[in-house]
């Protein structure tokens, strides 16, 4: 009996063969093989060019219906071909892959569409695959072509369709045909920003309907939010199966992550440029993560070829979405802007721990306070904040909002007045 069990993996393993066996090479190679080895010296190799190699091996899991599983590690780590296995795209080499339910997979651009029909066929045909009956598909088909906003080219073969289009329709179809189980890889990651927000409210919709959602990412923020639990996996194994928040934490301080900084395109033809852009700590050095819990600096380098008496600079930060939090330049503070040639460094620092997890980018320009842009940076800087413990956080780890801000609260119980009287009358009764 699967009882509550929406999947479950047992043992499960999968091996590639990297390579040929040496039955398996044609002549012409084989002769060249040997003439290279001869003018090299080298010795002759064994009877095969073939390494095994074991993209998962003995992994072990149980997802619950209605749960939403984040899966994370770093490339190559087995995430895409666990996805595969659990879609039935291909088998494991040993072990078993047990699925409770109907399966809806998002795994790569164009899955599960045929080349040389249209768009609409297509809706017919990937529902038909997930074993819908074409009433269940008509019914909704105008929701489908709503969400995917291809109505101009439903009717024209999807050979011809954009990366971006081919996975509006199918996320589409895939999040709109009822699936008890919704299994999406990186591929959104392919659409544009108002797509991306759709989809992941879809998903979010989904996981709080009762079905079980499992998302393959590198947007940890994305994770944080979305998922209740998480699975790592490293080198084809599960080295952490826990809450989100404890596994995102374990993946990033075990990876050798580089300084949070960038250093935008020089361009000699510009008057003033910025030359690199860095998140700091509160004592100004360069930080390679970030948390709920830091109070984030930011490090602008700006080069003014010449003199500009109207020059100004200023930052922007926004949210994984692209719409744009708040925005700070030196005159708020009553600085002067840098109007004189040479190197100038801007040291900004965030009032505090602000921002709760997510995934945020910054945009920075140096422009004319005419209307002229001198050197704009948009999105330049994009990075994510992990979970920490901090006082507002930790109060209320699921918060709304983008930022956490530590407001100043007062509480008085006032003891006169009219209620204050009723209830004193009351008591002396």
């Amino acid at each position: 009996m699967a009882g509550n069990i929406a999947v479950r993996a047992a043992g499960l393993g999968k091996k590639y063969v990297i390579g040929k066996a040496r039955n398996d090479i044609r002549l012409r190679e084989l002769v060249t093989r040997k003439v290279r080895r001869i003018l090299r010296s080298e010795p002759e190799k064994a009877g095969t060019d073939a390494v095994d190699f074991w993209a998962l091996r003995d992994v072990d899991f149980e997802i619950r219906h209605g749960e939403a599983v984040g899966i994370v590690g770093r490339n190559g780590a087995g995430k895409s071909t666990l996805l595969k296995i659990l879609s039935r795209i291909t088998d494991p080499t040993h072990g078993r892959a047990e699925v409770y339910g109907r399966v809806a997979s998002l795994l790569e651009v164009g899955t599960g569409f045929h080349p040389e029909l249209t768009g609409r066929e297509n809706v017919f045909l990937n529902g038909a695959i997930l074993g819908m009956s074409r009433g269940e598909i008509r019914r909704k088909f105008d929701e489908i072509v709503a969400f995917a906003e291809i109505e101009r080219f439903l009717d024209i073969p999807v050979k011809r369709y954009s990366s971006g289009m081919y996975v509006r329709l199918a996320f589409a179809v895939a999040a709109h045909l009822d699936p008890e189980i919704l299994i999406v890889d990186e591929v959104l990651s392919v659409g544009d920003v108002d797509f991306q927000r759709k989809c992941l409210g879809k998903m979010q919709g989904v996981s709080n309907e009762g079905r079980t959602v499992l998302f393959v990412t590198h947007n940890m923020a994305v994770v944080e939010r979305l998922c209740s639990r998480a699975l790592l996996l490293d080198r084809g194994r599960i080295s952490l199966d826990g809450t989100a928040r404890q596994v995102l934490s374990a993946y990033l301080s075990s990876t050798d992550a580089e300084m949070l900084a960038c250093m935008p395109e020089s361009d000699l033809s510009r008057p003033a440029e910025v030359r690199r852009i860095t998140l700091c700590d509160s004592s100004g050095s360069p930080l390679k993560e970030v948390t709920v819990a830091d109070t984030v600096c930011l490090r602008i380098e700006l080069l003014v070829r010449e003199r500009r008496p109207e020059l100004e600079i200023a930052f922007s930060l926004h949210d994984e979405l692209q719409n744009p939090i708040f925005a700070s330049t030196p005159a708020d503070n009553g600085l002067k802007q840098p109007t004189e040639a040479g190197h100038h460094e801007f040291f900004v620092k965030f009032p505090g721990p602000i921002l709760l997890p997510r995934r945020y980018s910054i945009t920075v320009s140096a422009y004319s306070n005419r209307g002229h842009s001198f050197h704009n940076c948009p999105h330049a800087l994009t990075f994510d904040v992990l979970p920490a413990a901090s006082q507002v956080y930790s109060a209320a780890p699921n918060r709304v909002g983008i930022m956490q801000m530590l407001c100043s609260w007062e509480h008085e119980m006032l003891q006169d007045g009219p209620v204050a009287a009723r209830v004193q009358r009351i008591e002396s009764a």
